[in-house]
């Protein structure tokens, strides 16, 4: 196992934790350092089956494995004075429980040069941090999880960053965000690489890499139901892109009404190494809730002359990104609907199920016109008292047709359970 662990403290990491911990045993630092903190353990099982619909012979017809993800999880309060110094880890493990060449590459393990899954592989994550009032400073191992960067996490183990990420809530119903990153661990990678940009169906020129990844952010909470955002991420010589975001919700006869509106504009940017990108996607969803049932409905529209970009191996934060599709070709116009149901309101709390149907046409994939379409189905029960409360069984069922990609079926089941250690 030792082979595929990777401890990521590059740049002066493990020594910078060190000094953190020496100080916060230092003069009675102890107290708010330990006093504050918080130590979770959480395990994920989750099995995988996509199975290709049609595509040559020769190419892979299913992707089926099988894997157990633990994941320990520190987060330490501050010293105490003016300025507090902390530290958070995280360490990850991931374990093989069923795989084979011919079904393997299901993003749940490593993938081998000979074909084969790891059997095992692990990781730790070490994250120095300095708090000053209501603005912190986060340095190493992060997970930001913002308009224009949201890290997979719907795996075995999650996609994690390497950089520097400052938040401040010191103005009243404002957080600022900004920082730099400048490597990427893939959710079944064990070391940093340079962040991509995704190239699904060979949408841009190359598998762009930037040097680092710009962010800056503000969300304004203007009431208790409004909430105005900006944010802006540049990947180095790939890629600009601005967000503008509105969501609001507030009574209406005897439910709720609920809007999620979003604009991302992106443009190339520096040496332009994936080529010339200009896309606009205007999308957001609305949406009535009530007696435990929600039906909602979304529209996405892709304007400009290429496709959506966004960093490779994260979730897109667009309304119709679904379980295998995003719906972000060029010139692609996509609606959805969808509906939820909370069986609480039947005496089963913890139970929930959801469904949803998105159809696209008019992307433009290699000088063609093509369509897709994409429907999901959600049961997910979590254990709300006794011995197994914040145990989680999670179905997701997906079936995918496209005139452009693999159709496939798709199936996961996933178990999860969350422990607080103290």
């Amino acid at each position: 196992m030792s082979a595929f662990i990777d401890f990521g403290m590059r740049n002066g990491l493990s020594t910078l934790a060190s000094a953190l911990l020496l100080a916060a045993f230092s003069n009675g630092a102890h107290a708010d350092f330990l006093a504050d903190s918080h130590a979770s353990f959480e395990t994920r099982n989750v099995y995988f089956n996509r199975d290709f619909r049609d595509g040559p012979s020769t190419q892979q017809s299913k992707r089926e494995e099988w894997a157990q993800g633990l994941m320990f999880k520190f987060e330490s309060g501050y010293t105490p004075g003016l300025v507090g110094f902390g530290v958070d880890l995280l360490g990850m493990v991931g374990v093989r429980l069923d795989s084979s060449p011919d079904r393997a590459g299901s993003g749940l393990l490593p993938v081998r040069s000979d074909g084969r899954a790891a059997s095992e592989y692990g990781k730790l994550g070490v994250t120095a941090k300095v708090k000053i009032a209501a603005t912190e400073l986060k340095v190493g191992s992060l997970m930001p999880i913002l308009p224009t960067l949201r890290p997979q996490d719907g795996m075995i183990l999650p996609q994690t960053f390497r950089g520097a990420l400052l938040t401040s809530q010191d103005l009243p119903g404002v957080v600022l965000t900004a920082g730099q990153l400048d490597r990427v661990k893939g959710r079944n990678d064990t070391s940093y690489e340079p962040i991509a940009l995704n190239n699904k169906n060979n949408r841009f020129a190359t598998n762009a890499q930037g040097a680092h990844l710009n962010l800056f952010g503000v969300d304004r909470q203007l009431n208790d139901n409004l909430k105005l955002s900006y944010h802006y991420a540049s990947l180095s010589d790939v890629y600009d892109q601005h967000f503008v975001g509105l969501t609001d919700a507030r009574p209406l006869a005897a439910g709720t009404v609920s809007s999620d509106l979003r604009f991302f504009s992106s443009e190339s940017q520096g040496a332009a190494k994936a080529g010339k990108i200009s896309n606009q996607s205007l999308n957001g969803m609305v949406g009535y809730a009530v007696g435990g049932h929600k039906v909602s409905v979304g529209y996405q529209a892709m304007i400009g002359d290429s496709a959506f970009p966004y960093v490779e191996g994260s979730d897109a934060y667009l309304v119709n990104y679904a379980q295998i599709g995003d719906f972000a070709e060029a010139k692609e116009r996509s609606w959805q609907v969808r509906y939820d149901f909370d069986f609480e309101r039947l005496g089963i709390p913890g139970l929930t199920f959801m469904s949803r149907y998105v159809d696209g046409d008019h992307a433009q994939v290699a000088g063609k016109t093509g369509e897709e379409w994409e429907r999901n189905t959600e049961v997910k029960y979590v254990f709300q008292s006794g011995t197994l409360k914040n145990l989680a069984l999670r179905v997701r069922n997906a079936t995918y047709r496209s005139s452009f990609s693999r159709d496939a079926d798709e199936t996961r089941i996933l178990l999860t359970y969350t422990k607080a250690l103290w």
